[in-house]
């Protein structure tokens, strides 16, 4: 039986060029998250790297491996040895040639629970993804854990609503984003990052409004290249409430308790699920209405 009281933990950070040494780093913060109580820990977008989707380089491929593989099974037994839930982002070598962006779920006794392939796949200046990921193929999944039923949806996944939307219908409780989003290095109007930022966040507190769940954001700090990651995790309540927030710059772990009965509370007083007109929504399968 899941105790309401939910106590996550988001791991920000910075990365370095040593895949080997990202992967100690994030392993020593998971210890110290679950010291301090937490029992769902997430880690940031490709953790493992440096966000190399800047540009488009073969070698980068280099650094994908197969799921379940070498990363997985290390943090396979992390999970078991602290009985913490993982939630862990991974660059996947699928088959030959094939790559996807990918969440993996790790329950508390390390089991595999599953993953979770990015279906939204941006390419803009400095996030050329398409060059390196496939869309995920796996459809919106939610993964009943120890401590909490959870979805996973990976950084651009959280500019659409549908992706939120369907996740919560699907049972989540708590939405997880790893992240990895900055401003251009080159940028240096203190309004435009402003209204970056919260534009970033402001979409991510209405999914967890409209759908009356927890949604909790983890992006990493450090520039790289042309980027500067603006950090700013956070994790929100079922009203949009912030209830932790980490700074934009610093290294930290950002620890919350997630009280899930706070769900019911908020979906009856404001019946957004009830009310839906599913009837009339079919014309969102289409890509614009002329």
């Amino acid at each position: 039986m899941y105790s309401e009281m939910v106590p996550i933990a988001l791991v920000q950070t910075s990365c370095q060029h040593d895949p080997v040494e990202n992967l100690v780093k994030a392993c020593n913060k998971i210890r110290e998250a679950a010291t301090q109580g937490a029992r769902i820990i997430c880690l940031q977008e490709l953790f493992m790297t440096r966000y190399f989707c800047q540009m488009e380089d073969y070698e980068s491929f280099n650094y994908a491996e197969s799921i379940p593989g070498p990363s997985t099974l290390v943090m396979q037994e992390l999970a078991r040895e602290l009985e913490i839930v993982l939630v862990v982002s991974l660059f996947e070598a699928r088959a030959r040639g094939l790559y996807h962006n990918t969440a993996v779920v790790i329950d508390a006794d390390g089991s595999y629970l599953g993953k979770y392939r990015k279906m939204h796949i941006p390419d803009d200046p400095g996030f050329y993804e398409k060059f390196y990921f496939t869309p995920g193929d796996l459809g919106y999944k939610v993964f009943k854990t120890r401590y909490a039923t959870i979805g996973v949806l990976i950084c651009w996944d959280q500019w659409y609503p549908e992706a939120a939307r369907l996740t919560a219908l699907k049972g989540a409780e708590i939405l997880f984003y790893p992240t990895a989003i900055g401003w251009s290095a080159s940028e240096r109007s203190a309004e435009v990052r402003r209204s970056q930022q919260e534009a970033w966040k402001t979409i991510q507190l209405s999914h967890a409004v409209a759908n009356g769940v927890f949604v909790a954001s983890v992006n990493r700090v450090g520039t790289e290249g042309e980027l500067e990651f603006w950090g700013n995790s956070f994790v929100c309540d079922p009203f949009g409430q912030i209830i932790q927030e980490a700074a934009h710059q610093d290294e930290t772990i950002l620890l919350a308790e997630c009280d899930r009965s706070r769900i019911a509370f908020y979906r009856s007083h404001w019946p957004f699920l009830r009310d839906r007109r599913i009837e009339t929504y079919g014309d969102l399968q289409k890509r614009y209405l002329d």
